[in-house]
């Protein structure tokens, strides 16, 4: 008796055009009002009630999952552009600021990905995953290239640039202030000539 897993049936016509007004809407809204803008709102706008936003959605978290996959895309793909940059710290440092820049798109998202860093049952933490084991290859690389220290871990990189992330969505007054964060922050990255050489 096979137990090969049943294939996903594809999505009827309706069910598609729900879901990606679902997606738009979303989207509109977190953009506009942070990613704890009203579910209900947004089934409201997207034409559906609240009981067709769940079924595709089944939370607030598996709706940011999927309003921002097309970030998360393009933050894994300059990560393999990044990761054959001749400048391997230089390149670490420009993907942090990327997605700092991401994190910072939405009012909410920086706190919805460092809250996900710990809580393996989040819809979001695939998402979290995916920039942790991309960032990882860029720091491996910065580390074996004697550039960056060796007891600089990509979870502690990720939760920095997050709070940076949230600390400049707190201040919109100071429109500078991620950057001048990143960079201060980065200072710490540098490898000390006296340090040993990873696994030294």
């Amino acid at each position: 008796m096979s137990t090969a897993p049943t294939p996903a049936r594809p999505m009827r016509a309706d069910a598609r055009r729900n879901h990606d007004r679902l997606l738009s809407e979303a989207r509109t809204s977190f953009a506009a009002q942070g990613t704890d803008a009203s579910l209900e709102d947004i089934a409201r706008r997207a034409g559906v009630g609240i009981g067709t936003l769940y079924r595709h959605f089944p939370n607030r978290q598996a709706l940011m999952n999927a309003v921002f996959q097309e970030a998360l895309s393009a933050l894994l793909d300059r990560s393999r552009e990044l990761a054959r940059a001749n400048e391997p710290c230089t390149a670490l440092v420009e993907w942090l600021g990327a997605v700092v820049t991401h994190a910072g798109e939405y009012r909410g998202l920086a706190h919805g990905l460092m809250s996900a860093s710990g809580d393996e049952t989040s819809e979001l933490t695939a998402c979290h995953m995916s920039l942790r084991r991309a960032g990882a290859q860029l720091l491996t690389r910065a580390q074996t290239s004697g550039s960056v220290r060796a007891d600089v871990s990509i979870d502690d990189l990720l939760q920095l640039t997050n709070a940076i992330a949230l600390a400049a969505e707190q201040s919109p007054a100071d429109p500078a202030l991620a950057d001048r964060l990143l960079r201060l922050t980065l200072r710490g990255l540098k490898a000390d000539p006296a340090d040993p050489p990873p696994g030294g």
